[in-house]
Order: structure tokens, then sequence, then C-alpha cells
């Protein structure tokens, strides 16, 4: 199951009309589930700070700094992409650093190259490269930069395998010690007839330690999210059913050890193909938000809260039920609220909303950052927030598409 395969049926207004074509299974909704109410957006003042990429960047991703915000992207360079690096900085963008160039990036728009930093302040960047001629043979590469990325160490393949076959949809946890752990989909088992697995590894010093299995089954292109609580690591992903329900599940660490996988809500999506459309989770001590997308019974951005650390939620909030496209993000404001980003229909495209909701269901009104489209185009909005603002990164539909980003205030 593969991204370009399945995602061309949540590109269409005729979203809910489809997905009854394939089978979706009904399942009660959540308390407040009105697809007929529409959320009321309305655009308010964006700050453009657009970063130093040129026309044709694609697959953004942000990540806090230890000097400011942190985004990776990848510029279309001839026959090959060069992948870039780049620190907001108060108002204004560092030059962009080169962190490697070549033919063999597998370049997608869902599966993204990553920073992050540790508490010394050394940086990673994941990318992927292909291993062989598969479409889909490609693996995680890592590099290391401990001179704020002017220059970078190439550590190898994150993963300890390197066979034809797909590794991808990388996350990771920072540790107060400077270790970093990652998660990602593995799908090692795949060309003997087994299945999608999710894996993890804590990274020291080096890449290509043993890893460990959290979850035999999984959706198979599915982003994964991951945040750090008071009690550890958290990995929130598409889990795949022995019936094709995939709804969103949860591993968190556990001592030394992994709990059983769980699911954040029984939304029942039964859906014989990947859509494409992974969770986001964010954490603060031992609170923890994980917003999502489904189409159980008809598509929704739902938000669930925990405050044990992710042992269990509560039941979750509908944030949007007016036909949203989903592509996630999560954070949480100085006063504990949750922010969701994600994208949502309009008349001849879409747009990137945003609101606060609270653990008890109180959602402020609906915010507009830009109009975008509905295609594979214009990848992954991604947020993050930057004191009491929220930093955005995202694709305009342009020909060629730009990268643009701008800041935009949080509600009091």
């Amino acid at each position: 199951m593969t991204v370009d395969h399945y995602f061309f049926r949540w590109a269409s207004r005729l979203l809910a009309g489809s997905l009854l074509l394939i089978g979706c299974s009904p399942a009660s909704p959540p308390a407040g589930a009105d697809k007929s109410t529409a959320p009321a957006p309305f655009a308010v003042a964006v700050e453009y700070l657009d970063p130093p990429s040129a026309p044709g960047a694609m697959a953004p991703e942000l990540a806090p700094g230890s000097d400011g915000a942190l985004l990776t992207w990848l510029q279309p360079d001839g026959e090959g992409h060069t992948l870039y690096l780049a620190e907001l900085r108060g108002q204004h963008w560092t030059q962009a650093r080169q962190v490697t160039a070549g033919n063999a990036f597998f370049a997608n728009w869902a599966d993204r190259p990553a920073p992050i930093e540790t508490r010394d302040g050394t940086l990673f960047v994941h990318w992927l490269e292909k291993l062989d001629d598969g479409t889909y043979d490609y693996g995680i590469e890592l590099a290391r930069s401990q001179d704020a990325g002017e220059t970078w160490q190439k550590l190898g393949l994150l993963h300890d395998d390197a066979s034809a076959s797909e590794h991808g949809f990388v996350s990771y946890g920072v540790f107060p010690e400077g270790d970093l752990q990652a998660f990602w989909l593995d799908g090692r088992k795949m060309p003997s007839g087994g299945t999608m697995q999710l894996r993890t590894v804590r990274l020291g010093e080096s890449a290509g330690e043993a890893s460990t299995v959290l979850d035999e089954r999984v959706c198979e292109c599915c982003a994964t999210d991951a945040a750090m609580t008071a009690s550890g690591p958290v990995v929130v992903y598409r889990d795949r059913g022995p019936t094709e329900v995939r709804d969103i599940a949860i591993v968190r660490a556990v001592g030394e050890d992994w709990s059983e996988p769980s699911l954040i809500h029984e939304d029942g999506w039964q859906i014989h193909g990947c859509p494409v459309n992974g969770p986001a989770v964010a954490a603060a001590e031992d609170r923890v938000a994980v917003a999502w997308f489904t189409a159980a019974p008809h598509a929704r951005v739902l938000v669930a809260f925990s405050e044990d650390g992710g042992a269990s939620f509560g039941a979750p909030v509908v944030v949007d039920a007016a036909e949203p496209l989903g592509r996630v993000d999560v954070v949480f404001d100085s006063g504990g609220r949750g922010v969701v980003s994600w994208m949502g229909m309009i008349e001849d495209g879409a747009e990137i909303r945003w609101r606060t909701v609270s653990r008890n269901g109180e959602m402020d009104t609906v915010r507009v950052v830009a109009a975008t489209t509905a295609a594979r185009s214009a990848g992954v909005p991604r947020m993050l927030r930057r004191g009491d603002e929220l930093l955005f990164a995202w694709i305009e539909d342009a020909e060629p598409p730009r990268l643009r980003a701008g800041i935009m205030a949080l509600p009091g």
C-alpha cells in the first residue's frame, strides 16, 4: 500500500461519498459531530517571514531550536535534489545551509526530511534515499552537525536493515541527556509477504543500532509523531487491525520497556488502503494532546487529551466536521490549551486552518492561515509555537510551487 495509490480518494469534494463506496464501517461519533455544521473561519493578520528557498521547494518541516525555529526543505536541482536547513532567529532567517545533495533522494510530499536538536545544541537531520530500483525501496539516512549546521557528518542508515523495502515516516523524542528516541515505519518484512511494522531505537553517538518492534502491523504510509512526556517518550501512529480498521494508536515508554499499543479512540474506520493522513501529538509534562483525521462515519478532525502521560484519554473533541482534508498538527499554548491545525475544503480548493481547543471541549474561532490546493503538491502544512505566536510553513499553490512561512498571534 503506497502513498500514490490511495491519496486521490481524499483529494476531491466527493470525499464522503467516495468513502461509502469503499466500505467504511459506521461508528458512533463523539458528541457534537455534526457534519452539516461547518466552522466559521475568518482570516486574520499573517506576518510573512518567507524562508530563503527557491521556487519549486517542497516537503517543509519545522522543529524548535535553541536559537530559534529550525526549517528543512527539499529543493529540486537538475536531476536530483538538495536538502537545506535554515533557522528563524527573531524575525529573520539565517542563510540556507546545505545538508546534502544528490540524485538518490526519495522526494515525497508526505514522507519528509526533518531536523531535530538535542539539549546540547547538536543538530540531526534525516532524509530518504533509494536502496534499490523499486519505487518504494528506500531507507532513512541520518547526519549530525555540532557547529549549528555549518558542516555535517553522515552517520549512515538510521535503521538496522538495508533490505530493498520501505523505511520512513520518522519522528523523535529528545531525552534530557541528549539521546534521541527515533520511531519509524519499517517494511523489511513486506517483500516476503509480511506487514509494515512500527520500530524504534535510542540514538546516542551512532546510528544503525538494533531496533525494537513496537507494533507488528501498522498502516503503511501514514506519518508517525512523537513527543517527550515527564514519564518518557510516546509515539502515535495509524494502526492496522485484522479487519482493516485503521484507527490511531499510541505506545508509551514504561520504565525500560514499552507499553502494548492502545487506541486513542475506537473510530472504527475500516478502509482497504492507506489514507496518507497520520496523527500529531504534543506533550507538556504529563499532559498529552493527540489530533487526527478520520472518515468514520464521515470526514472529521478530532483531538483528545490525556493527563497521565498518554495512559488514558478523554472523549475526543470534534474540531472540524465539514469535509476536512486532515493533514493535522498540534501544539499546546502557554495556558495548556491544545492548538490544532489542519486543511479544510473550500469551494475552489483548500485552506490551512487552526483553532484552540480546551480539554472540556471549548473551542475558539477557526482562523485561516492561507488558501492552498487539495492536491498532493500542497504537501503537509507545519506548525510550531513560538512564545505567544504560531509559526507556520506551507507550500503555496503556484507554478512552480513556493515555500511560505508566517507567524500569527495566539488568542489570549
